[in-house]
């Protein structure tokens, strides 16, 4: 349905460090840097973090968040430490959710600009 999603951010260079840190694990790299934006993906860019001069401010109950899909359960623990290593909260530990699906374990963290994220895998284990 989306060929990509565009976020604001306060400090690209911060968020350089947090997404590097927090999508390595799942395959994603920065595919794209040009003065105040980064671009993430693995085969192409799929997340745009540009720099704003007004970003969106950072709301706990507005529903909004932001899944990234996960090859293994290791992958979505290493997504964790590495978020929260790079200035990312916790929001939620790795582990399996089974309100959501037998199989459905994943890990919730809020970035620093406030962006809410996960990263799921699917597979059984």
């Amino acid at each position: 349905m989306f060929d990509h999603v565009s976020i604001g951010v306060r400090d690209c260079n911060a968020s350089k460090r947090f997404y590097d840190a927090a999508l390595k694990p799942l395959g994603y790299s920065c595919l794209s840097q040009s003065q105040g934006s980064l671009g993430y993906g693995a085969q192409g860019v799929a997340l745009w973090v540009n720099e704003a001069s007004r970003p969106v401010p950072a709301d706990e109950k507005s529903g909004l968040h932001f899944c990234f899909t996960a090859p293994t359960r290791d992958s979505v623990d290493a997504f964790h430490a590495g978020a929260v290593r790079a200035g990312g909260r916790d929001n939620g530990a790795p582990g399996l959710r089974l309100d959501y699906g037998q199989d459905y374990y994943a890990a919730f963290v809020v970035d620093p600009d406030g962006y809410r994220l996960e990263a799921y895998c699917g597979a059984a284990s």
